[in-house]
């Protein structure tokens, strides 16, 4: 029973590095010529975005803000202002603090003087749900699109992020912007390792 407990451990411990390494792929160039740099610009978009079973992210948005209204006035309004904002505030802050963390070396972020930067193309997002004994992780998708910085028709290497997971360990991840930013973590994380492995 001990021996079937410790498989179990180990197997929830490797599970999630196999995982990551199979969510990030090279699809295009090559990333030797980040090789030595110390600093990486980062930008971010956010076109045609598909959010759950919507489509159209603005859909979406106006659906969700229709409910929240209809619940309690105004709520949904703020929400829809918080689904924008969080970007700024949460999501790419995140992406940048764990790529650094990870990229042995690479300091990502605002740094317009640097030879590259890291434009990354979210594509989906799953916002998940917590409603306490019912749960559902946040997702996120995305293209991972490195350029030169003085001229971003030069591209260099492109990476697709796919199913990257948003979730708080102990899951207090009631807020949806909380779980969307460990989504942008995690694909941060992989994608700096991916390419720390082949500098």
């Amino acid at each position: 029973m001990k021996f079937h407990t410790l498989l179990m451990a180990v197997a929830i411990t490797v599970a999630p590095v196999f995982v990551s390494a199979q969510r990030i792929k090279l699809v295009e160039g090559s990333v030797s010529p980040l090789k030595g740099i110390t600093e990486l610009n980062t930008e971010f978009t956010y076109d045609n975005v598909k959010v759950g079973e919507f489509s159209n992210e603005e859909d979406y948005i106006h659906k969700k803000t229709e409910d929240y209204n209809k619940k309690e006035a105004g709520r949904g309004d703020t929400w829809a202002k918080s689904w924008k904002s969080d970007r700024a505030e949460k999501f790419e802050p995140k992406f940048n603090q764990l790529f650094t963390d990870n990229s042995g070396g690479i300091s990502a972020g605002k740094y317009p003087s640097a030879k590259y930067t890291l434009i990354f193309k979210t594509k989906f997002i799953e916002p998940g749900f917590n409603v306490g004994v019912w749960r559902k992780n946040a997702s996120m998708d995305g293209e991972a699109w490195i350029v030169e910085t003085a001229d971003k028709s030069k591209v260099i290497a492109k990476f697709t992020v796919d199913k990257a997971q948003g979730r708080i360990f102990g899951g207090f991840d009631f807020d949806t912007g909380l779980r969307i930013q460990e989504a942008y973590a995690d694909a941060a994380k992989a994608l700096a390792k991916a390419i720390r492995k082949q500098l």
